[in-house]
């Protein structure tokens, strides 16, 4: 079948896209606001965009037509950010972080996580989580109602189980990332995993 996302469908875009576009990493995203209140958000339009230098793009929708979320809003008025990613032992705290909460409220004391100073950035990272990455906002474009916010990652804390600093690579078998698949409720798991070397 095909389907035009520019006519009738346009507003099916986000149904259609989320279930097929996966698994999707999470970004579980620390900010303050300017009174130093933490705010903590998951948000699966996420990605990295590239090395050099290091980016991430981050896709926050609005609370409500026309009123950003805080992540979004906290960002635009402090520059900085933190992504945590999330894995299995994660992933019950990252869904109440979910929930919609007053704006100002803490969604770290909310799910039982905890804060940690970050190196460069004021947003605090959590300790829970397998990797943090501190991030500075380089670019936001907003293209109708999307805005994708493009941050350059400045320092990357990553648990020491998982990570092999002379080979600079992830160890599969000690991080078990969760992706987010079809909406409104679903996520995988990925210990599955299987290579395929580039031909030469």
């Amino acid at each position: 079948m095909e389907l035009d996302l520019t006519g009738p469908l346009r507003e099916d875009a986000y149904m259609i896209l989320a279930g097929l576009v996966t698994p999707r990493p999470i970004a579980l995203t620390t900010t303050v606001d300017l009174e130093g209140r933490v705010n903590a958000a998951p948000f699966s339009f996420f990605n990295v965009l590239g090395d050099s230098p290091p980016i991430v793009g981050l896709c926050p929708g609005d609370r409500s037509p026309g009123v950003p979320k805080d992540t979004a809003r906290n960002i635009r008025l402090t520059h900085e950010f933190v992504v945590n990613l999330v894995d299995e032992a994660l992933a019950e705290k990252m869904n109440l972080c979910s929930a919609s909460l007053p704006s100002g409220e803490n969604e770290l004391l909310h799910a039982g996580l905890t804060a940690v100073a970050s190196s460069v950035v004021k947003p605090p990272r959590i300790a829970e989580s397998p990797a943090s990455l501190e991030c500075r906002s380089h670019s936001i474009l907003e293209i109708g109602d999307n805005r994708l916010i493009i941050g350059e990652v400045l320092r990357v804390h990553v648990r020491d189980d998982i990570f092999d600093p002379e080979t600079w690579l992830v160890k599969p078998g000690n991080y078990h990332p969760i992706g987010r698949m079809q909406s409104p409720h679903w996520y995988c798991r990925t210990r599955e995993m299987f290579e395929l070397r580039r031909p030469r």
